[in-house]
This record gives C-alpha cells, structure tokens and sequence, in this order.
C-alpha cells in the first residue's frame, strides 16, 4: 500500500469513527478551548487597544509632534523656526492648588493638574464637556471671572457644582462645565489630581508662571502633509541639536500607556498559557483514556495487518480534528471577549479601543493551542502504536507503562516544546521576562512531576495503618490508574499561581497600607520659590504638631549621554529605562541625604567643596547603565549642555519616601540658576488638616501632596492589577478542575469495579463514600500543601528580587489554598465516581 492510499484509508477510518460524535474528548474540548481562549481574549484586547492608538495617534498626541520643555518656554528663534514649519498650539500643564471660594468658613482644598491653553487647542480631536457646553463659550470670562472646565473628581472632593468659584493661584474662576472626553488626555498619564483646564489669560492672572516653578510647556506641532514626521524631526534636531526639549511624534504618541499595556498584556498572556500548560495535562488524559477505549480496535486492526503507522494516523487524524474544533471555539471566544469587556471599562480608558479581528493575535492563540496538543498527546499515540496486539485483548488492569513509547517520540515532544517556548519568547514584548517564564514553566512542570512520583513512591512504602478506610485511601494514591500525577501537576501549578498573586499582592498592599505610612512623611510641598524658603522653615518651626522638615532646590534635566554614549544608543534593562525617558529631578546638596541613602563606592565632596562638578548617582541604576565611579555623564538642563563626573554612588531606599534624587550635584554649578523648592513635612495626624490649611493661607502658589492620597491610589492599582491576573489565575485552576474530572472519568471503570468488590465483601455504600472522600480529600491537601509552598517560593522571588521590597509569609492564604484545594478535590471526584457507588455487582462480576 502506498503512502497516499495509506493516508486516505486513514482519514477514512478517522472519519467513520468521528461520526460517532466527541462523547470521549469532552475534557480534552474543554481544556483547549479554555486555555486557546483566555491567550486569544488577552491578545485581542492588547490589539485592540494598540490599534485604537495607532488610529488616533494624534488626537492622543494632540499634533503631529510634541515638544517639550520644563521650567522655561522655548524661545524666540526656536517659536519663529517651528511657526514657520507647522501649525502650532502652545500648553502649560502644572500641578496646584484649587480653593472653593465660600462664605468664608474653612477653605476646601485640592490638588489638582491645571492645563492651560491657546485659542488653536486642539489641533486634533474634540474636547466634549457636559450638557453639550461649547469648549471656547465656557473658557470666556463672564461677570469679572475666566471660566475653567474640570473633571467631575474635583467637584466631588470639593462638594461643589458647576456655577461654583475656585481660587487657584491669585485669581478666582467660575467652573462652568464638567470635561468628559478630553482627545489628548492619554498623554499625560499618572496624576495626582483632577484635571482643570482654563484659557492662557486666565494662567496670567493666577501669578503662578513664576522663575523656576515646576511648569511643562508643550509646543504641538501640526506639520504639512508633504512632509513625513521623519524628515521634519531630522530638521529640527539639525536646527537645535541641544535645545534640551523631549520630542515625541504621532508614530508613538502615548508610550506610557503603550509599555503598560504591553507588559499588562504579557503577563497575562504567560498565565493564559500557564492555563494552557495545565490544560495539557488534561488534553494527554484524554488522549489516553481515548485510546484505551479503542485498545480492541486497535489490536484487530494490527491482527489484520495494520502497520503501526496506519494506526497512528487514524488518530492523529482524529485528535487534530477535534483539536481543531477546540482552538476553533477558543479562538471564536477569545475574539469575542473585547466586545464583552471594553464597553464595561473603556470609560476609564484614556484612549478609544478598534474594535475588531485581530489576526495576527488569534492566529498566536492557535498555534499554542496546536503545540500543546501535539506534545500532550504523541506519547499516548506511540503507546497504542508499539503496544502488542496481545495485550490489547487483554484486560490490562496492571499493564506496565511503556513510556513515552521510543526515544524519537522523546526528541520529537523535546522539539514540540522548544518550539512552544520559542513562541512564547518570541512574541513576548519583554523577551528577558518570558525567557524566565519559559524556564520556570518547564522547571516547574517537571519538578511537579517529580514530587507527583515522591508523592506515589511514599503512599506505596507508608507504614501500614489500622484504620481500614484511610489505609485504603493511602493505597489508592499509587494502585495503576490512580490520578495522583494528573491531580498534582494540574491541580498544582493552577493552585501555585493564585498562591504567588496572592502573597505578591498582600505583601504589596501591606507595604502601602503598614510599612511606608509608618517611615513616609504626612506632605510633599512643591514649587516653593527662592524667596520664600525662609518664612517656609519658620511656619514649619514655629507650628504645633510638625515634627520635622526637610527641604531642597530642584531642577529637572536629561541625561542625554553616558560615557560618551548617546542617551538613544543605551539599551537599559527595563526596569531603569525609565532614567533615560524624558526630564529627570534633580537637586544639589554640600552634604549627603540623611535619610534613606548610603554612599556605597568612591568618596562624597567636601562641604566647602569649589571645583568642577560632581555627580552622585543611583548605585543600583549605575549597574544597570554600565556606570561608575569616574565616568562621564552629560546633562541638558534649561537648554544647556553639562558634563558632570561621577564621585560617588549610593544605595537608596525609595520605600522611605525621603527627599532623594538619583542624581544630585554638588554645590555651585546651578545655584544661581532659576529653580524651585520642595520639602517635605512629618506631622502628627491630628495638626495635618491645620498645617495644610497655614501652608495654603500664607503660601497659595505651592502645591501640597498629601502621602496618604498617594498611597491610597497605589493601594487602588495593586487591587485592580490583582483582581486583572487573578481571573486569568483562576482559568488555570478552573484547567486544573477539568483535568481532575478528567483524570477521574478515565479511570471511572476501574472504581466502578473497585466498588462492586469492596460491596461483595461486605461494604456499605457509606463506607465505599468515606473511602472515596478521604482518597480525594488526602490528595487534595498533599496538593494544596505543595502549592503552598511554591507558590509562597515564587513570590519570595518576585517580592524581594523583583520589586525590591520585604517578603511577609502571610499563613493565612496558604491555609486557604490548602482548604480549597482539599474541598474542590473531593467535590470533583466524589461527582466523577457517583456512578461507581450505585452499580449492580452481579451484572459486572458475570462479565469478568
């Protein structure tokens, strides 16, 4: 017979009995399609919110190009040069104070992010405000007062109303509308109040454009249509190559929000496969447990001639088409999954997500879906292709295993899962990160494995117990066909991820909620000008109730070279690629800071130190960059140049909340220059709403940053990114659970049998359902105890190494892991062997 005649035979047969429906593959269908679909859904969801920003790339931006530059606008060549080459739109965004204006009780207050703008905003993109306000008719000043647009956050913390006057600065302004969509809002990312936007001249009459203050002046840039982004930044780099700005264009014009999604998307992309993973186990099972039901089909098939080849691609045939109909049904939920998720979250999205079919996605979901069933399965396919046709028709109760059935079955699932872990790398944003994945992942796996066969090997050599129903349900852990190695690995690794979320996310928000408020200080003042440091210091020193305070200058700068490397050219981890995106604070100080920094290499400068200047810098960041002591490091600060050198390096504890810098200069180069002062305060509770209320009386134009708020909000991203991971988590474990029921249907013959026996001798059905609760409800715990642990391990790593901070084991959650586990263990399989406990003994013993 030919090999095309062979193949067609084989699709014949497959096909004959495929008609007979997927009465066998139900667990398989279920573990694909849920492991296909949470990989899918996360996909299209990233896709679709990348593609809503590549579509309106310059809404987002608000032009073509952005430039940006802090404490000072640009100037008269560098405004005619860009008028000349596009039009323009000037904006100054800062952070203040805003006071309802009452009948002259005790203030409210807030901080807010002021936006101002000129008559030519937006270039792009409509703003839309509530009760169909005209943007320019509510920004005009009416009745002796400018008109400011807000969000609605400000008026509730304010409990005031449209109609309402706030002070900001010097001027007082009426709110006439509530902003709800602002086009180019993405661009500004994290803030720490609401947002109020008002006109250039109601900037002016605030008096808060002052020398030094912390403002960011935007120049948007709309640029002709014959001219490509490209060539027009190339122009202006060649036309001021140091004017210091940070230029972004439409090609990405919300790179923040762009990373977030990304690494959100990935993460949960690689627990979506840890689903998968764990659906694996489930899809082999039944694999398995199919071709045991054709074990007399297979063997008549081989006493008739059939080469194992044939035999193989008959189920091959079949196992991909039912396959296919799993990552079909993944793919379809999946691609589905936007529309069901976007509309109830895109209100508090900044950007519009495109909605769509995003191909290249769905066809990454599939292409896991395939090589996951492709290495789950060849081995119980080599089993019934070597297994002799003799032992098929008999009953093989206590058939030895044969393995994965041949070292080339072994080098071909090597290479299936080579190829699965290239995938994942591959198309993984952060290759380092998913190379860690894939390598715990697979170590993982197998160390599950591993301790699935310790479980196994010390049931079969515990001492023997007097209690008839344990000593059973030990030994059941290691009879053949026991789901002792299904229920662990799967159960396992699914139990393991949720563990790890948990303690990541409680070791977190115990961070935030316990230890920072415990060393952080009760305020952040900012944007107190030269002239007013001194009467500061004195309210601080002469108020009840302020323990301590801290204050120093700050400007902002940019690195924009390293050791003579061009800033772009450096390829930082990414973790501190965030010190060479954009303006960096940076201060100068005679002495060291006292709190929360160490000098750990080279020597700090004397404190009457006159000569060139120094740099100290961020011991952990200089390792990242290749940095230390001796190298040259060149800044770009108000539009001029400087080469600084590195003195010295420092440890820093930015869980402190101290006043420090990764960079700080020594004393000299920038003190006459127009800069700014921050400070921090450390108050009793019961003084802070006072001192904050003194602060804003005597000092309107500084802008206070209460800690709490601060934290507040943390606690507020670590709880939604947890809620985020731990649905996909529980996809896994939901795999798991399948792969448990699985585990039990295959085996549901032989407890069918089991429990006839124990019923001839003597058993009730009470005590055959003891025994079954107490097998499932043992390995539920050994499971859940497992997880525990390497789910507590995992999260030591990622809390300590990764983030830095102090690891708390928290005993609790492990102790629920442990219940969990124990009671969805027995669940499952108490309903997977229900059949067992009400068979007929006579029927089954005549037929053996």
């Amino acid at each position: 017979m030919t090999l095309r005649q062979q193949t067609q035979l084989a699709w014949r047969l497959a096909r004959r009995e495929l008609r007979g429906g997927v009465a066998g593959f139900r667990v398989f269908l279920a573990c694909l399609t849920l492991g296909v679909a949470a990989i899918a859904g996360v996909g299209s969801i990233s896709a679709a919110l990348e593609a809503g920003m590549r579509n309106d790339a310059r809404k987002i931006l608000g032009g073509d190009v952005d430039l940006r530059l802090t404490h000072q606008p640009p100037n008269s060549d560098q405004m005619n040069w860009l008028a000349a080459n596009g039009t323009l739109s000037e904006i100054r965004q800062f952070r203040s104070m805003a006071t309802l204006v009452g009948d002259g009780s005790k203030p409210d207050r807030a901080l807010i992010e002021v936006k101002a703008v000129d008559a030519a905003y937006p270039l792009f993109g409509d703003i839309t405000l509530s009760a169909g306000a005209n943007f320019r008719d509510a920004l005009a000043r009416r009745d002796g007062h400018h008109g400011v647009v807000v969000e609605k956050r400000l008026l509730d913390k304010l409990g005031a109303t449209p109609g309402a006057k706030i002070q900001i600065g010097d001027a007082v302004l009426r709110v006439a509308a509530v902003i709800e969509k602002e086009p180019d809002r993405a661009t500004q990312g994290f803030t720490l109040g609401p947002r109020v936007m008002m006109t250039r001249a109601a900037l002016a009459e605030t008096g808060l454009i002052r020398t030094g203050s912390l403002i960011r002046y935007h120049t948007r840039v709309a640029i002709p249509e014959n001219v490509s982004v490209a060539d027009w930044r190339a122009a202006l780099h060649d036309k001021f190559p140091t004017a210091g700005w940070r230029v972004r264009d439409s090609r990405n014009a919300a790179p923040g929000i762009r990373r977030f999604v990304e690494r959100i998307s990935m993460f949960m992309t690689l627990v979506g496969l840890t689903a998968l993973l764990v659906g694996g186990v489930g899809v082999g099972n039944a694999a398995q447990a199919f071709l045991a039901t054709k074990s007399k089909t297979i063997a008549t098939l081989k006493c008739i001639g059939g080469s194992g080849a044939l035999i193989n691609a008959i189920y091959i045939f079949q196992i991909a088409a039912i396959a296919t109909l799993g990552v079909a049904a993944g793919l379809v939920l999946g691609g589905l999954t936007p529309l069901a998720v976007l509309p109830f979250v895109g209100a508090q999205l900044p950007i519009q997500a495109a909605l769509g079919v995003h191909g290249a996605t769905l066809l990454k979901a599939a292409a896991y879906g395939y090589f996951i069933t492709l290495a789950f399965s060849l081995a119980p396919l080599a089993r019934a292709r070597i297994i002799p046709a003799a032992r098929l028709f008999r009953d093989a109760l206590d058939a030895p295993s044969l393995g994965l059935g041949g070292w080339r079955v072994g080098v071909l699932i090597a290479a299936t899962v080579a190829l699965l872990g290239g995938l994942t790398i591959a198309t993984s944003a952060d290759r380092a990160i998913a190379s860690y994945f894939v390598l715990g992942a697979f170590f993982t796996f197998g160390v599950f494995n591993l301790i699935a066969a310790l479980v196994i090997h010390i049931a079969r050599r515990a001492p023997r117990i007097r209690r008839m129903s344990l000593r059973m349900a030990i030994a059941n852990l290691y009879r053949p066909g026991a789901p002792t190695r299904q229920v662990v690995v799967s159960l396992g690794l699914g139990l393991t991820v949720l563990v790890a979320i948990a303690l990541v996310e409680g070791n977190m928000n115990r961070l935030v909620s316990e230890s920072l408020p415990e060393a952080a200080p009760s305020y952040f003042f900012i944007d107190i000008q030269p002239g007013q440091t001194d009467a500061f210091d004195r309210l601080g020193a002469i108020f009840e109730g302020v323990d301590s305070m801290s204050r120093v200058p700050m400007l902002r700068g940019r690195i924009t070279a390293l050791g003579g490397v061009p800033a772009d050219k450096v390829k930082p981890p990414p973790n501190f690629a965030w010190i060479l995106r954009g303006d960096r604070g940076i201060t100068w100080s005679a002495t060291p800071p006292k709190i929360g920094s160490t000098v750990v290499e080279g020597e700090w400068w004397p404190a009457d130190y006159k000569g060139p200047p120094l740099l100290s810098f961020d011991a952990g960041a200089a390792r990242a960059l290749g940095l230390g002591v001796g190298d040259i490091v060149e800044l770009n600060i108000l539009g001029r140049q400087f080469s600084v050198k590195i003195a010295n390096l420092r440890t820093i504890d930015w869980t402190s909340l101290g006043l420090n810098f990764v960079m700080i200069l020594s004393p000299g180069m920038l003190d006459g220059a127009p800069q700014s002062h921050i400070a921090t305060a450390h108050v009793v509770p019961e003084k802070e709403a006072a001192f904050e209320a003194a602060v804003g009386a005597a000092f309107p134009n500084v802008s206070t940053i209460r800690i709490k708020d601060i934290l507040g909000a943390l606690q507020g991203i670590i709880a939604n990114l947890g809620h985020a991971v731990r649905v996909i988590a529980l996809i896994a474990l939901a795999s798991g659970a399948l792969v448990l029921a699985g585990a039990v249907a295959a085996s549901q013959q032989r407890r069918i049998y089991d429990s006839v026996i124990l019923k001839v001798l003597g058993a009730t059905r009470r005590e055959v359902l003891i025994l079954l609760a107490m097998e499932f409800a043992l390995l539920g715990v050994i499971t859940g105890v497992i997880a525990a642990a390497f789910g507590a391990l995992a999260s030591w790593g990622v809390v300590t190494h990764l983030l830095a901070s102090e690891w708390r084991f928290m005993p609790g959650v492990a102790a629920m892991a442990v219940l969990v586990c124990a009671v969805a263990t027995g669940i499952a399989g108490l309903a997977g062997t229900s059949a067992a406990l009400g068979q007929k003994s006579a029927p089954l013993l005549r037929n053996r």
